[in-house]
């Protein structure tokens, strides 16, 4: 017969006792009740916050954006094809977010910052919500720096400042990214631009296009079953917008003087700058380049249309140098394109008036630019102090490109110290204009011997 021993019995159950692990593991999780066109239905997840990352059975990462009385709507961040109708899905904790970290300068990643340029993978130690509060009025201050765009026809007549929010608006090709891709080859995601502007970083974002995501947007909601607006819209379009523009700031002293500047493009209908979502985004931002397919036909490049731009910022974002020549170059334009439409219907005008027309054609031709050929801001002061002073109305209109680029690497090769004293300056003294009018004198003369030789 077997004896029972009960002190190794209680032994053994103490042991067990000591080596059981209490941890409770809460997992909130749901079930699919429908799955389609990107969206997924899911019963069960009651406790989920908006805006949180839910992972589903088979890996798919999905942010709950609907929040209803018996069912969740998911927006799925991949195809979502092994996704099945009954398979588990559960919430992660954590809202939308992306990882941060200095290691991403100088690569490519998609919307979810993960690497797309085969570079590997990218370290980081800090994430950054998706979608974050906009920096308050204390957090900021006035715009009062130059970003340097490199486009004569920006930088003297729209300027834009670090910080500032300026719309990019015109038809389809008319050249509206490469007025962006040339404003970033002339510097040295939202959520990663934030991360650098609180390290006293200087950041500049481009979001091509607004109107392409607005009307994702719209899909995304009439999926998920959200009452439409205006244009099937959803209500929340122009809140939309909001939140991610506002999101643009100059910090202040206390917060390091970082700055964010946004360059949003939105592409518009046969020039309607009235439609919905162009004039959304134009009473969110702080001025707007009008980009003109009439002026890109014609061979203006880039196709500014300066009369109806502005900056909202104006010269408070403009070195004092930029200011002293550049103050009649868009009133003396304004002038010519009203007397420019005039004279397609008279038959013989005045003297003065064939010399303002003249001047005006010169000064359109020096506004020109070729697509990835930024200038100095010393350039840009030489190129339009020739015009507005009259050194180029000598010149047929076809010369003028052609002798400013020569002006541009006599003056350097030449007067260096005309670049020292505004770069050092930034004030266009006399001593600056005297070495200029040399410089153009004795390169004026050089450029006609060679045009008659």
């Amino acid at each position: 017969m077997v004896t029972i021993r009960a002190d190794e019995i209680s032994n053994i159950i103490r042991e067990r006792i000591e080596q059981y692990n209490r941890e409770v593991k809460i997992v909130n999780t749901g079930t699919v009740l429908q799955v389609g066109d990107g969206i997924a239905r899911i019963h069960g997840l009651d406790e989920v916050m908006a805006g949180e990352l839910v992972e589903f059975e088979e890996g798919t990462i999905g942010i709950a954006l609907n929040l209803e009385s018996n069912n969740v709507g998911v927006v799925l961040m991949g195809d979502g094809l092994l996704i099945q109708e009954g398979s588990s899905v559960k919430a992660t904790g954590r809202i939308a977010q992306i990882p941060v970290s200095e290691a991403y300068l100088g690569r490519v990643v998609n919307a979810l910052a993960k690497p797309i340029d085969g570079r590997g993978e990218i370290s980081a130690s800090e994430f950054r919500l998706i979608e974050s509060a906009a920096p308050g009025i204390i957090s900021r201050r006035s715009v009062y720096e130059p970003l340097q765009t490199g486009l004569i026809a920006i930088d003297s007549m729209i300027p834009i400042g670090r910080g500032q929010r300026e719309l990019i608006i015109g038809d389809r090709q008319t050249g509206k990214t490469a007025v962006a891709t040339d404003t970033i080859l002339n510097q040295q995601g939202a959520a990663l631009a934030e991360y650098f502007m609180y390290r006293e970083r200087h950041t500049l974002i481009i979001y091509d296009d607004l109107s392409k995501q607005a009307q994702a947007y719209r899909q995304m909601s009439l999926l998920l079953r959200r009452p439409p607006g205006r244009e099937a819209y959803p209500g929340d379009v122009f809140y939309l917008h909001s939140r991610l523009l506002e999101r643009a700031a100059k910090l202040s002293s206390s917060l390091g003087e970082g700055s964010m500047t946004a360059l949003p493009i939105v592409e518009t209908q046969s020039g309607d700058v009235s439609a919905y979502i162009p004039t959304n985004v134009i009473s969110i931002t702080d001025g707007q380049i009008f980009l003109s397919a009439d002026l890109f036909n014609s061979g203006i490049r880039p196709a500014i249309n300066v009369g109806i731009s502005v900056s909202r910022v104006g010269s408070a974002a403009q070195i004092k140098a930029m200011k002293q020549v550049a103050g009649k170059l868009k009133l003396e334009l304004a002038q010519f394109a009203e007397l420019e439409a005039f004279a397609q219907f008279a038959s013989d005008l005045d003297k003065a008036t064939q010399n303002q027309l003249a001047r005006g054609q010169r000064l359109r031709e020096l506004l020109k630019q070729s697509q990835s050929a930024p200038l100095t801001v010393e350039e840009q002061i030489m190129t339009i102090y020739t015009g507005t002073n009259g050194y180029l109305d000598s010149l047929e209109v076809g010369q003028v490109r052609k002798f400013l680029v020569e002006l541009r690497t006599y003056l350097k090769t030449t007067k260096p110290q005309f670049q020292e004293i505004i770069s050092s300056t930034k004030t266009f003294t006399e001593e600056a204009e005297a070495l200029l009018k040399e410089a153009i004198q004795e390169q004026m003369d050089r450029f006609i011997l060679q045009e008659q030789a």
